[in-house]
């Protein structure tokens, strides 16, 4: 079993819908009893909230399905439970270290690293297009699963 957990600053945005982008590419794939996909947050502001209506609603559009979720805070314990820890932008990426204190296993990344242009996904809470942050999120989360494949890591 592959065991992600997505990671952003409050975990109803980017993580959640990266989570849920992941959960529905795999499921159409065929490769779901593959996975366990999670998401997570680095702050506390969050804590036991749903998804933004932000990203419901583009979920929705697009007809992916979502799963009740509520905001989580990323544990140190988390580093040891999961594969891959992936975050979104690099204040993400220095909260998550702060958390975790060492990535020993090179488990942590952002998402567009797996891409061919490595950059950072636009917080939408701020930005409010949740249409620029999906795109980014559907081009990492297929690069991920090329990554995963070309590493043998998925048949």
């Amino acid at each position: 079993m592959i065991k992600v957990l997505f990671i952003c600053h409050g975990n109803i945005c980017r993580s959640t819908m990266a989570q849920f982008v992941l959960e529905d590419m795999v499921k159409k794939q065929g490769i779901a009893d593959q996975f366990y996909i999670d998401s997570a947050a680095t702050s506390t502001e969050e804590i036991g909230n749903p998804p933004h209506r932000g990203t419901v609603k583009k979920m929705r559009e697009l007809k992916i399905p979502m799963r009740e979720h509520y905001a989580v805070q990323l544990k140190k314990s988390d580093y040891g439970k999961y594969d891959y820890l992936i975050g979104m932008d690099e204040w993400n990426y220095r909260n998550m270290m702060r958390i975790l204190k060492d990535d020993p296993d090179k488990k942590i990344s952002l998402l567009l690293d797996y891409t061919g242009y490595p950059r950072s996904i636009a917080d939408p809470w701020y930005t409010g297009n949740f249409d620029e942050t999906y795109a980014d999120v559907k081009e990492g989360c297929e690069a991920f699963l090329v990554y995963l494949r070309k590493h043998g890591v998925l048949k």
